[in-house]
């Protein structure tokens, strides 16, 4: 299961918790240190969101955590046994956070990444070696490729642009 944590701000300009669940130690101090990508009053006075992380259910979050670092290029900023966080940098967000569940995946995703490399036939390759699998969702005769990590979540690798 995938969930946007939303990071918003009230009148007094303080943080909301991120939807379905408390803030964790970690990630509490990381918003301390990225005021600069707070939300901010829209037209009108009201209230605007932050993309804060993307959630993910994961059996074993470490392993699937450092998967997809790898896979993105990104660096693991907070590795504990109740959630672990990655970002493109330390100071960057969005991040992903992978929380445990013991429940196995059981339907194909509502919510997907969509990854665009330079080139796709070799990003493909790539993540194929590094444990993902071509999987059908009844995609189709389609310009995209369908692949599954390690726990079997759905994401799509495109075309390059142009």
């Amino acid at each position: 299961m995938l969930r946007i944590w939303l990071q918003s701000k009230g009148a007094a300009g303080t943080p909301a918790a991120p939807c379905g669940g408390s803030p964790g130690a970690p990630i509490a101090a990381s918003r301390r240190n990225l005021g600069a990508l707070s939300a901010q009053p829209a037209k009108g006075g009201r209230m605007t969101s932050v993309w804060e992380s993307l959630t993910v259910d994961a059996r074993d979050p470490s392993r699937l955590a450092h998967w997809w670092a790898e896979a993105l290029g990104y660096e693991v900023v907070a590795d504990k046994p109740d959630e672990v966080e990655i970002r493109p940098a330390p100071d960057q967000l969005p991040g992903i956070v992978f929380v445990p569940v013991t429940d196995p995946k059981q339907t194909k995703n509502r919510l997907h990444l969509d990854l665009r490399p330079a080139d796709q036939e070799a990003e493909v390759e790539r993540l194929v070696d590094m444990g993902a699998r071509h999987v059908d969702v009844g995609q189709g005769d389609v310009d995209w490729t369908v692949l599954a990590d390690p726990e079997g979540n759905e994401f799509c690798v495109l075309r390059q642009r142009g």
